[in-house]
Formats: structure tokens, C-alpha cells, sequence
């Protein structure tokens, strides 16, 4: 590529001057972009009995959590492909590293006591009635989501996540995967140690 013209650019701090006589062979950025895909719902009535069943057991839980701390609440329920449910909230530590998450409680839970048995599903909440004002649907945490692609990793399936909100509203996604795209996996570690 050839510059009709005199152009100066900063590179590394230091001014660099390009000679319009010169060729030079300049890269461009490739630009990609993810797409994640969240079903939203507006009420409970579009779930199975199964799927209203796992909301309100993240919704009990939530109201055990210990959150003396930062006072937000987290419950999760984990379904198994065997119809088992198991329930996990949040367990905060006065040194913050120490706790732990809602998500990985339960699934934790499940996993210790049915190494074998695939997770099919997990919901997640929040006490919504320690803040009246506040009504975003909450997400699970980076870890959480690294430990979910984790299991679906495990067991070879999709696991799908729900979302519950406030007033029935209620955020699905398919598989973890969507949540975290770019997810780390025992797949990067094996395909490192191949020579």
C-alpha cells in the first residue's frame, strides 16, 4: 500500500514519520463478533411444572444464603438428568475470597453426590424483597459460568440456565456456552499437550 501524502503517526510513545515514497505493508484488525441468544419471558406460565418447580427452590434458597456482608441474597437449583434437584446459596466469608457463589454451592452439591448423573438444568435468583427498587434479572458470575461450561464439558450436553427475576420474568439460555462464548475447556489443555 503506497500514502500520496505525508503522515505521522505515535507508535510506542514515539513519533514516527511515514516517506510518501516508500511502500509499506500495514495489517488491518479483523473484527469478530459473538451473537448470544436469551430467551425472555414475562410470566411462569410458558414453563413445565418441572421448570416452575426449580424456580421456586433457587427462590427458597436464596432466603438461607449467608450474606452478612454485601446483603445480596443468591439461590440456585440444580436438575439432574434423573430428575434430582439440589439447591446452593450464596456463602460469603468476611474474607471476600473465601465465599462462595450461589451456582457453585449447588452444583458442587450435586456433583459430590452424583459424580455420574449429567446436569440438565440450573436456575438462579435473588431475594428480590431486600430491594424493592431493584428489578434486573441477575446472571451468574464469571466463575460460575467458568464451572457450568465445565460440567457441560464433563458430561458432553447443554446445560440451560434460567434466570428467575422479578415478577415472573425470566431470561433462559440453551447452553452455557452462550454466556461465555470464549469459554476455557479441558479441550485447550489436551490439544496443548499434543506434540
Amino acid at each position: 500500500m503506497q500514502f500520496l501524502g505525508h503522515i505521522a503517526i505515535y507508535l510506542n510513545t514515539k513519533l514516527c514519520t511515514f516517506n510518501p515514497f516508500l511502500s509499506y505493508n500495514i495489517k488491518f484488525m479483523k473484527t469478530i463478533q459473538l451473537a448470544v441468544t436469551i430467551e425472555a419471558y414475562d410470566n411462569h406460565q410458558d414453563f413445565t411444572e418441572q421448570e416452575q418447580q426449580l424456580f421456586a427452590t433457587a427462590r427458597k434458597a436464596c432466603l438461607n444464603a449467608h450474606a452478612p456482608y454485601s446483603k445480596f441474597q443468591v439461590g440456585a437449583a440444580v436438575l439432574l438428568a434423573d430428575g434430582q434437584v439440589f439447591e446452593g446459596n450464596n456463602q460469603e466469608n468476611a474474607a471476600y475470597p473465601s465465599g462462595l457463589c450461589a451456582e457453585r454451592v449447588a452444583i458442587f452439591y450435586a456433583s459430590a453426590t452424583n459424580p455420574n448423573t449429567p446436569v440438565k438444568a440450573v436456575a438462579v435468583t435473588i431475594n428480590y424483597d431486600l430491594n424493592p427498587n431493584f428489578d434486573e434479572i441477575v446472571s451468574p458470575c464469571g466463575g460460575c459460568r467458568q464451572v457450568l461450561v465445565e460440567y457441560e464439558h464433563k458430561f458432553g450436553n447443554n446445560i440451560t440456565i434460567y434466570m428467575v427475576g422479578k415478577n415472573e420474568r425470566v431470561y433462559v439460555v440453551r447452553s452455557m456456552k452462550q454466556l461465555m462464548p470464549m469459554s476455557f475447556s479441558g479441550d485447550v489443555l489436551a490439544d496443548f499437550g499434543k506434540k
